[in-house]
């Protein structure tokens, strides 16, 4: 089942900072990396408002996605789960 993730900039978030030049990002890249190559990210990034990231991932269930973004050492200082909803994909 697919769903698509919003999250948004947590307070430990540097606006006056490019993405690789955050605190904590070689750890976060790694950790994202992962979850590509695992198949749980399907495909992902920031929006161009730099405070919103889209993710479009594969699992059982919203617990199963929550549980999996915990494990991200940006979780709740640079990026918070904002939306999670189940996704059917009609067009290929």
């Amino acid at each position: 089942m697919f769903h698509v993730v919003l999250l948004r900039s947590g307070r430990e978030w540097d606006a006056s900072r490019p993405l690789e030049e955050q605190s904590g990002w070689p750890e976060h890249a790694s950790f994202m990396d992962g979850l590509v190559e695992e198949g749980f990210i399907v495909l992902g990034g920031p929006l161009a408002d730099e405070h919103r990231v889209v993710h479009a991932v594969e699992a059982e269930s919203e617990e199963e996605i929550r549980a999996t973004f915990a494990r991200d050492p940006w979780s709740e200082t640079h990026l918070r789960i904002d939306t999670i909803e189940p996704w059917t994909i009609r067009l290929d």
